[in-house]
C-alpha cells in the first residue's frame, strides 16, 4: 500500500499516473509510471563538529595556540572511543572579527573569534551516534566543543537503484495491464522506458520531490525509484 501511495504521489508530481495514444507509427501504446519502493539502513555515518575561541586583539597568538591543544583534546576523545585519524578531518582554523555596534574600535581593543571545524566519517553508525550523546566530556576539560549534527548514507545506491529499475518496470506492466483490461485491450511488448529520480526518504515517509530528495537525518531509510515506461495494447 505504501509503495502504491507512494507511486500515485510522485506520478501526480511529474504529470499524470498514465496516458494512452498512438505512436509515430500510429498503433496504440500506454505509458505508465511504476515504482519500485525498499528498507535500508544507512551504513556511513558524516559527524559535523567544531571547535572555537574567542580572545582580543594581544592573545591572537596565545588563542592559536589553544586552538592547538584544543585539536589534540578532541582528537585524544576520538581516538578513545575507537575512531581512528583517517577518520578525522580538520579545516584550518578560520578568524573572524567580532564587530562592536558601536563605531570605530582600537586595534588593541578588537576581539575575534576563532573557528575551526572538524569532521568525522565512519561506518560506525551506531558507535558515532552513541559518541556524539557524550561530547560533553570535552566540554568538562574546557574545550569549546559544538556538534553540529549527524548526517546518515546508504553508500550503495547506485547498485540499488539498479537492481529495483526491474521491479519498477514489472509494475508498471501490473498497472499498464490494469487500465488496458479496463479499456478492452491487452498489453504487449515494452515500447521504451526511462528512470526517473531516486527517492531517498526518512522511512515511512511519503514526501517526495520532483527532483528527487535524500533525507541524511534519519538511519533508517525507505529507497524508491520510478520509471516511466510505454507498452504497446492491442
Amino acid at each position: 500500500a505504501l509503495t502504491i501511495g507512494a507511486a500515485l504521489i510522485l506520478a501526480t508530481i511529474v504529470g499524470g499516473i498514465f496516458y494512452a495514444t498512438k505512436s509515430t507509427t500510429g498503433k496504440d501504446i500506454l505509458t505508465v509510471t511504476g515504482s519500485s519502493r525498499t528498507e535500508v539502513t544507512a551504513d556511513s555515518v558524516l559527524w559535523r563538529t567544531a571547535i572555537t575561541r574567542n580572545v582580543g586583539y594581544a592573545g591572537l597568538k596565545a588563542g592559536y595556540t589553544q586552538m592547538a591543544t584544543d585539536l589534540t583534546e578532541v582528537k585524544n576523545f576520538l581516538k578513545a572511543n575507537n575512531i581512528p585519524d583517517e577518520a578525522i578531518t580538520a579545516q584550518p582554523i578560520m578568524m573572524n572579527e567580532d564587530w562592536s555596534n558601536n563605531g570605530p574600535v582600537a586595534q588593541e581593543s578588537k576581539r575575534y573569534t576563532l573557528t575551526q571545524s572538524i569532521e568525522i566519517k565512519s561506518a560506525d553508525v551506531n558507535g558515532v551516534t552513541a559518541l556524539a550523546q557524550k561530547s560533553g566530556d570535552l566540554i568538562n576539560k574546557g574545550v569549546l566543543f559544538q556538534s553540529q549534527g549527524l548526517e546518515y548514507y546508504y553508500t550503495k545506491l547506485a547498485e540499488l537503484r539498479v537492481s529495483m529499475l526491474g521491479d519498477a518496470v514489472k509494475d508498471a506492466k501490473e498497472r499498464a495491464q490494469q487500465m488496458a483490461k479496463a479499456g478492452g485491450q491487452r498489453v504487449g511488448s515494452l515500447q521504451s522506458a526511462s528512470s526517473g529520480v531516486v527517492q531517498v526518504l526518512s522511512r515511512g515517509s511519503v514526501e517526495v520531490s520532483d527532483y528527487g530528495s535524500y533525507d541524511t537525518s534519519k538511519i533508517e531509510k525507505d529507497v524508491m525509484v520510478t520509471v516511466r515506461a510505454t507498452f504497446g495494447v492491442k
